[in-house]
Order: C-alpha cells, then structure tokens, then sequence
C-alpha cells in the first residue's frame, strides 16, 4: 500500500466524517486524489466507515460470548451468527473450535437471542456469557500501529471538525431509523443524501446528526483491514486484574498503539483486550513488555484469531471487509 493511502487512512481512523478538503490540506495534496483514493481504498474492501449507536445506547447491553463447538460445525454456525443484525467482531479461535462475538441485547434478552438460543444449539458444546461493564473508548484507543504515524499537528487538525456551541442530551428515537440505517451503511454521506433518505429538510438532518454525535448517542466507526497493512496477528487477551486497579490497568492498555479494543467484563477474567500486531512473534513481544510489567495484571489468557467473519458491524471475507 502505497504512503498516501496509508495517510489516507489514518486521517479517516481519527475522523472519519473529514471532508476530503480537510484532508487533502493536512496532507498536502489535492482534493481530486483524497476522494479517488478513497473510493479505490473502499472498492477493495480496505476500509469502511459507519455512524452507529455509541457505547451507552439507551436500552442496550453488549456481552462478549465464547462458544466452544465441535470443529466440524464451527465454520456454519460462525456464519449464521455472522449474519445476524445484533452480533459484532465474530471470529473462531482456539484452531477454530471456538467462536468468540460480541452481541447486544436488550435488558432483559428475549428468546431469539444470541444468549437464548446458542445454548440450546447442538452444535454448541459449553458457552460462556461476559457482560461489558465498562467500554474504555476515547479519541486516544485508536488502533495506530503504523509504521508511519501521522504527526500530531497533523492528527490535531483532524480531531478539530467536530460539532461546537452545543451540549446535546439527545438520544436515539424511532424518527431516527431512516438516518440511522443510511450511516450504518456509509457513515461519509453527506447532509443531501441523507436529507433525501429521511424526506427531512437539509437543516433538519444535518442539526439532527450533530446532536447525536455530539451527545454519544452515535460515534463514527472506521472498519479496517489489517492484512492490507501487514498486520496479520489478531488475539483475544482475557485478562485477570485486581479490582482495585482495573480502572486504570484498561485506560492504559487502551492507550497502545497495538490495542483495538478495551472493556472491563464480568466472569473470572474481568479485562478484555484485543489486539493486531505484525506476526505472532510480535504479540509475544505485547504481552511479556507491555502486558507483563503492569503490577495490576494476575493472569493473561492469550487466545489469537484464527479467521474473522465480522469486524464491528461489517462482513469479512478473505480478509476483506465485504461492502453492502
């Protein structure tokens, strides 16, 4: 890949919403070039970027399931979960016996759950249900392992285009889902598609929009790829911390460059984190200099990603994110 797509990218992973003209001025070059670019980038399944419900949706609670199955069921029953609307981050580990996804229910699961119905699959041989307590997402747990960081002056104009002169409360309501479901699909689109989407006037559904990312009630995602980058090592870190130190032992792992996710969890291992590095020598090297000197830390269970079927709320294949 080359330097400028690679700059591309790391200016959508900091604002995805940027206009092609911010960005081209951060990176010195044309307007013209940012969006072709882009548009190569997202054709190949490099990329993609989405406007879904943030971390404290009203009325939603995710968990992290693991699923052990026999291994000859667990590619089928890794896609059926795939293709539901209320998992995310599907994958089987554990040379491909276990299916580890994130799914979101409503306070009280209903019996067409992931929750209610994986237990009583045959294929299933044990399962194991860990609720998320607490989400560490800020504009600092981006994952940035690049070779080729961006400066921080550069990184800082981008962090700028951000909704201003309002401290909204909104929050997600059943006018909502004709916006909700075009973002889901392309969180770039502008106000005058979106305006065409919804039947609201351009005022409305740009006012609307900023409301919510303003309040939390929706986030912008950036999907990647990985491999495209020569990241080819993703794990599962399941770790044990002692209470008291959990707060903060997750803020600093989120913090890493090499971390994608950070969440405190009930179950014996309260710490979630998961991580992309180059190779499998290169998560070695996480866990024992990174992970290892953090006093907090009791136990680790390292468990790497055999085959990812759904990052986020977007399809793999091939290690390509499959677009709509």
């Amino acid at each position: 890949m080359e330097l400028i797509d690679r700059r591309i990218v790391q200016c959508l992973v900091q604002n995805g919403r940027a206009p092609f003209r911010r960005i081209a001025d951060v990176l010195g070059v044309s307007e013209q070039t940012v969006a072709r670019r882009y548009r190569a980038l997202y054709g190949r399944g490099v990329l993609r970027v989405r406007v879904a419900p943030g971390a404290h949706a009203a009325g939603q609670q995710r968990w992290f399931v693991r699923v052990q199955c026999r291994p000859d069921a667990a590619d089928a029953l890794a896609d059926a979960i795939a293709a539901r609307d209320d998992v995310a981050w599907v994958s089987t580990t554990s040379g491909g016996s276990e299916i580890v996804c994130m799914t979101f229910t409503d306070r009280e699961p209903s019996t067409g759950s992931v929750l209610a119905r994986l237990p009583r699959t045959s294929q299933v041989l044990s399962f194991t249900a860990c609720a998320v307590m607490h989400m560490h997402t800020t504009s600092d747990t981006k994952w940035l392992a690049f070779v080729d960081p961006l400066p921080e002056a550069e990184l800082a104009l981008l962090r700028g285009d951000k909704p201003t002169g309002m401290q909204s409360s909104a929050s997600i309501g059943s006018a909502d889902a004709a916006l909700l479901a075009e973002l889901g699909r392309d969180g770039r689109l502008g106000v005058v598609a979106l305006a065409k989407a919804t039947g609201w006037p351009q005022s409305r559904a740009s006012t609307r929009l900023d409301e919510l990312l303003s309040s939390g009630a929706l986030h912008v995602a950036v999907d990647l790829s990985p491999a495209e980058f020569g990241f080819h090592t993703t794990a599962y870190l399941w770790l044990t911390v002692t209470p008291g130190e959990l707060d903060a032992t997750g803020n600093a792992l989120s913090k890493l460059v090499e971390t994608t996710f950070t969440a405190a969890v009930t179950g014996a291992a309260n710490l979630l984190v998961t991580v992309t590095c180059r190779d499998i020598e290169a998560l070695y090297t996480f866990v024992t200099t990174k992970v290892g000197v953090l006093p907090a830390v009791r136990q680790v269970e390292v468990v790497p990603v055999v085959r990812r079927l759904k990052q986020s709320g977007t399809r793999v294949h091939n290690n390509r994110l499959v677009l709509d």
